[in-house]
């Protein structure tokens, strides 16, 4: 009888770059520059005998390529200060009212790094993009 003793390694994180984004995909790590920060909603919810504070921020993020709009939650609102430079990894692409937003769950993480020797290409904003919903039938 065999045993399994193959070890599981690690991949090597494939960057992509704020173009190459598409809607409803996942796994992304990236380079990015905060460009702005904005503060959309705080608001305290009791949770039991607890309040908890629900804080979520639209910030503008982007690289060498181009920007697209990244919704922080809670924790991740006090890392995005604009001009910081950040390696975020496992990030997806969630729609919201037909436009990209990137986004980073519990799987994923968001860490400061050295800032980064690129201009943010300002002009190519993704999250500007209306994309519509077409149901296909073959």
């Amino acid at each position: 009888m065999a045993t399994a003793t193959a070890k599981t390694s690690l991949k090597k994180p494939v960057f992509v770059k704020v173009n190459e984004l598409q809607p409803g995909t996942t796994g992304h790590t990236l380079v990015v520059k905060v460009v702005s920060s904005n503060m959309v909603l705080q608001r305290a919810r009791p949770n039991g005998t607890q309040v908890r504070q629900i804080r979520i921020a639209e910030c503008v993020v982007g690289d060498d390529t181009g920007i697209i709009t990244f919704t922080a939650r809670n924790e991740q609102v006090d890392i995005m200060k604009e001009g910081a430079t950040l390696i975020i990894r496992n990030a997806r692409i969630d729609m919201f009212k037909g436009t990209m937003r990137l986004a980073v769950d519990k799987w994923g993480r968001i860490e400061v790094t050295e800032p980064a020797n690129f201009t943010v290409k300002e002009d190519n904003n993704l999250s500007a993009v209306e994309y519509e919903l077409v149901n296909v039938v073959e």
